[in-house]
């Protein structure tokens, strides 16, 4: 504290003399006779504690706001001034009323002014409590009273202690802290400690407490009360310092420990190495890779690769960042699986077995892979191949392909391409960059530890790209058979073989894969379930599942069957049964509940009880409309199949007009204006009024309206809704249809078929109209999906008009 007081009185950098006192002594009593005290006063704002008549600090002060106090105060010649806290953190712009009512009265020594502050030293004097504000804006100006007994006899027995308390207290903080040390020695330069009023204020001033209870201190001008506050205030101080130090003592304690942990392991090493039992970690690294190295069929390349830089790893230093970056390069490199191979079981009967133990239906598909495997059992192995499974959300695309990987006996590695936006993730990060990776690929096969795993790509067709470059290009080496022989991974920088590695990719969709991506995949469809198949898999896999993972034992909760078809019917409509798994976990959930409960040891859930377990069925009952001008068609989604009812109607007929509503597609509106101009011109042909299209307004709708619509394959439907219209005569039988219609009146072929097909037998329709070179698609249905349906092919509009109107 007399460091800083005597550096601030010295100091000239950018320096100017405000206004320099009498000569006189800095350090000089602090109390002065009640007569020479002044009764009006300037007042400077203090924000972070309040100051104490037993202290002398410098205080520093922004320039602007106090200016012209710290002048008055220089022109007053007793350079006395009061030091008053504030309520807010803000002193600049601090009014009369958020000044505290008690203050410090302080003798201010060399000011000093420089780069907008004002700095000078402040020596405590005595409290005084502000009367009456004389100004209402800075310069503060105040009238003040002085209380009158500001230090009370010290002869009491109650004061003696409590001021040998508060020593005592300090004794105890001294070797906490060498700065109360510091502190001490300039208070009894000063001061006896004998006098205990500025011996509180003194210990006061010492502690961290908030300021708030700092200026409690102040305003206690009862000795008794304010030593009191102060004992309670240096206790907590010591509390804190106490903690702290055990904090500290903690810190160095384990820091030791590592310290020396660290130089007995040098000493260690030092020792085993002059006895010739232990190596540096350069040789015991190189000793390492070369261990792996013998497991390993390395090709020539690879071989060539990791003798140099094996070489180049034992002119390193070992702490260097160069030694860490080859030493991972080699880990990557001598942990690949290079030369080994799983071993393909290639047994027809078990890869079916396996197949119908994991899925109920999907017959087709079962067909399609034992092809693929029979293939591969005639050449004695599978490979080079690339299998993309394509179908609509849970309908099993993933598990078809564990099971594949389960028939074949090999290791089996999944992770997702969709959002991926950075080739880096398909073929490595270059070594130069810091993190640098290996690419996914590379990843799988390190960890599958074969050279002819199955890789399961999920999501190909929301693979996206970025300023980062573009995946899906990344892709076309690995899945190209005639390239990735010799696949270059950038961070590996070493050609490697993928040609023996099974690819299965998954895509709810095949718009959104690029064509040359696509070109090199052999396409395997999913298209849904019935409801046969449902029930099948909700009784052997999902109903079983979802017991297992509730913790239930076999037969504490049992569902009918006729449960189940509800659930399918009312709430899991959709093509795969992901919805069909979380209904049916909701009935468990709510049977352990009950069981818990202790409501009941068994339940069975039936179709009556069902409402019990789940709300209300978001689905209704989906009926075939019927009427003039109303025709059911059949639509592809990306979810599966679905019906489609067309609606038209006639307006007025005030004048000729077409109108279309449904949020249509561009592709969709055209097919609607090909049926209109179609129709309109062959009215005769079917038996229509010929001029009704020249009088009327036709409306044609397409229902749903919030669902965005598009595609071709409701040409003929459109036509036969328009059709029904001009002929005043409704369809006579539920029946469904679907095809593209030409001005000309052929029908052209459309996709999808097996999902319309699913979706016509799910709402009870039987009746299917479907275009000509559609049939090979139809007949290649399996037994069950055809069965109960009865199919009319056709080739012409005539042939639909003939079937529907007998016209």
């Amino acid at each position: 504290m007399n460091d800083e007081t005597s550096e601030a009185s010295n100091s000239t950098i950018e320096g100017e003399i405000v206004e320099q006192e009498p000569a006189g002594n800095a350090t000089s009593t602090p109390n002065l006779p009640a007569q020479t005290l002044p009764a009006s006063i300037y007042i400077l704002p203090l924000t972070e504690k309040p100051f104490f008549p037993a202290q002398t600090l410098p205080l520093i002060m922004n320039e602007p706001p106090w200016m012209e106090t710290v002048k008055r105060i220089g022109d007053a010649g007793h350079h006395l001034v009061g030091l008053v806290m504030v309520h807010g953190d803000i002193s600049d712009d601090a009014r009369p009323e958020d000044f505290y009512g008690t203050g410090t009265l302080v003798r201010m020594h060399h000011p000093l002014r420089s780069d907008g502050k004002i700095q000078f030293i402040a020596e405590g004097i005595t409290r005084f409590k502000v009367a009456e504000w004389l100004s209402g804006k800075a310069p503060y100006f105040a009238r003040v009273e002085y209380p009158a007994e500001t230090r009370q006899a010290t002869s009491g027995e109650e004061i003696k202690a409590y001021a040998l308390a508060i020593i005592n207290s300090i004794k105890d903080l001294l070797p906490l802290n060498p700065l109360y040390s510091e502190e001490l020695k300039f208070f009894l330069n000063r001061f006896s400690p004998n006098e205990p009023a500025l011996l509180a204020d003194f210990a006061a001033s010492l502690t961290t407490a908030p300021k708030e209870k700092l200026q409690e201190v102040l305003e206690a001008l009862n000795l008794r009360k304010r030593m009191q506050k102060v004992l309670l205030l240096i206790k907590k101080e010591l509390e804190v310092a106490k903690l702290q130090s055990h904090i500290q003592e903690k810190v160095e304690e384990k820091m030791t420990q590592q310290q020396r942990e660290f130089f007995l392991r040098e000493q260690l090493k030092a020792i085993q190495k002059e006895l010739g039992i232990a190596k540096d970690d350069r040789t015991a690294d190189l000793e390492l890779y070369q261990g792996r190295i013998k497991k390993l069929k390395l090709p020539a390349h690879a071989e060539k690769k990791i003798g140099e830089e094996m070489s180049k790893l034992s002119g390193l230093e070992h702490g260097s960042p160069e030694y860490t970056v080859t030493r991972n390069y080699l880990d990557w490199l001598t942990n690949l699986p290079w030369g080994k191979f799983s071993k393909d079981k290639l047994d027809l009967a078990r890869a079916r077995k396996i197949l119908d133990a994991d899925h109920d239906g999907l017959d087709d598909v079962k067909e399609r892979i034992i092809e693929f495997l029979a293939v591969g059992t005639l050449k004695g192995e599978v490979a080079g191949s690339i299998l993309l499974l394509v179908g609509p959300p849970g309908v099993g695309k993933t598990s078809i392909g564990r099971s594949v990987a389960r028939a074949l006996g090999r290791k089996f590695y999944r992770f997702s391409v969709g959002g991926m936006r950075d080739e880096a993730e398909i073929k490595g990060h270059r070594r130069t960059y810091i993190g640098a990776m290996p690419g996914k690929f590379i990843q799988a096969i390190k960890e599958v530890e074969s050279q002819n795993p199955i890789i399961m790509l999920d999501e190909v067709d929301k693979i996206g790209a970025s300023y980062q470059g573009d995946p899906a290009s990344a892709l076309l080496e690995v899945l190209d058979p005639e390239q990735n022989a010799e696949f270059l991974d950038h961070y590996l920088d070493v050609r490697f073989d993928l040609s023996k590695t099974l690819f299965i990719c998954t895509a709810n969709q095949l718009d959104t894969i690029p064509a040359p991506m696509l070109d090199r995949m052999e396409v395997i469809r999913l298209s849904g379930y019935l409801m046969e198949e449902k029930l099948a898999i909700a009784k052997h896999h999902l109903w079983p599942k979802q017991i297992k993972k509730a913790g239930l034992k076999r037969g504490q909760v049992s569902i009918t069957e006729a449960a189940v078809r509800r659930i399918v019917e009312g709430y899991a409509r959709e093509a795969g049964v992901r919805q069909l798994e979380m209904n049916l976990g909701k009935v468990i959930r709510k049977s352990v509940v009950k069981i818990v409960r202790g409501e009941a040891e068994k339940l069975h859930v039936t179709a009556d009880t069902l409402a019990d377990y789940i709300n209300e069925p978001p689905y209704i009952p989906e009926k075939p409309q019927a009427g003039i001008g109303v025709v059911t068609g059949l639509a592809w989604t990306a979810l599966g199949g679905a019906t489609l009812t067309i609606e038209a109607t006639k307006v007025h007929t005030l004048n000729r007009g077409f109108k279309l509503t449904g949020k249509l597609g561009e592709v969709m509106k055209e097919s609607a204006e090909i049926a209109y101009s179609y129709i309109s011109s062959h009215l005769k042909l079917y038996k229509a009024d010929a001029k009704f299209f020249d009088e009327a307004f036709v409306h044609l709708h397409v229902p749903e309206g919030a669902t965005p619509k598009d595609g071709p394959s409701a040409g003929i439907t459109m036509a036969t809704a328009l059709l029904s219209l001009a002929r005043n005569e409704k369809i006579p039988r539920p029946l469904a249809m679907t095809g593209e219609l030409t001005l000309t009146g052929q029908v052209l072929p459309v996709g999808g078929i097996r999902e319309k097909v699913i979706a016509a037998k799910r709402v009870g329709v039987h009746e299917l109209i479907l275009p000509n070179a559609n049939q090979p698609d139809f007949d290649r249905l399996p037994d069950y999906v055809k069965a109960g349906l009865s199919v009319s092919f056709v080739k012409h509009y005539k042939d639909v008009a003939k079937l529907v109107f007998d016209a």
